[in-house]
């Protein structure tokens, strides 16, 4: 009998070795999972834009800020188009209409699709909020790569040009898409990178338009409800 009680535990132990060996395999850290979860939540409220222009197609990403079909993206994504195609995360795609642009260094713009229904929404933060050192998540669609994660930090807040910096990295395609926090909320729209190669590297400066100019945008439209274009004077854009 006490032969058969060893025999059992030892059977138990190895289990319960071989169980814990396959746990950690498969486990993530706390900011592992923390990453992965803001992910998760936002990506659904992202879209792929591709905008029809004179010489090609202007790629970029965007927001859905209104379960109807408004998108909040970088107005330089979509300056001079013919169409505007939008690509939601499941695939579907619309075409979209342009409502509102704020320009000179806020290089924002409303569009609007007609959804086959209601779309999920991603949270506005406020960027008055935001310190150098907080970890951000930034998801675009860098040449072409729809969904894309890159994370960093803040790394300089430029009052003088009302722009948020970061080392997340940004690249071509990721102009309009959310510069977030870990609570899910966009506290900027990310827009450019400094390169002083012209273009040919990304050397981890990126800036992007502080959210709550954003905010300003959408309340006049709110409130107006009319088409409205402001100076488009912008920087040298991703």
């Amino acid at each position: 009998m006490h032969t058969m009680v060893k025999l059992l535990l030892s059977v138990v132990m190895m289990l319960v070795i071989q169980f814990s060996v396959v746990s950690s395999a498969y486990s993530y850290s706390t900011e592992e999972m923390a990453t992965i979860d803001v992910y998760e939540k936002i990506t659904p409220s992202v879209v792929v834009i591709d905008a029809d222009i004179e010489d090609g197609v202007s790629s970029g990403t965007g927001v859905i800020i209104d379960k109807s079909g408004i998108i909040l993206t970088s107005s330089h994504v979509i300056e001079d188009t013919k169409d505007i195609n939008i690509t939601l995360y499941n695939n579907e795609k619309y075409k979209a209409r342009l409502l509102a642009v704020m320009g000179e260094n806020n290089d924002l713009a409303l569009l609007k699709i007609e959804p086959k229904k209601s779309l999920q929404t991603i949270k506005l933060g406020d960027s008055k909020r935001v310190k150098v050192g907080q970890k951000v998540l930034a998801i675009g669609n860098p040449f072409g790569f729809s969904g894309t994660l890159t994370t960093g930090i803040i790394s300089r807040i430029d009052y003088e040009r009302n722009k948020i910096q970061t080392d997340a990295a940004i690249n071509p395609g990721s102009s309009g898409g959310p510069l977030v926090n870990m609570d899910g909320e966009v506290i900027g729209i990310n827009q450019s990178i400094y390169n002083p190669d012209n273009n040919k590297s990304n050397i981890g400066i990126g800036f992007a338009v502080p959210v709550n100019a954003a905010k300003r945008l959408i309340s006049e439209y709110q409130t107006t409800k009319k088409f409205a274009i402001q100076d488009k004077k912008t920087l040298s854009k991703k």
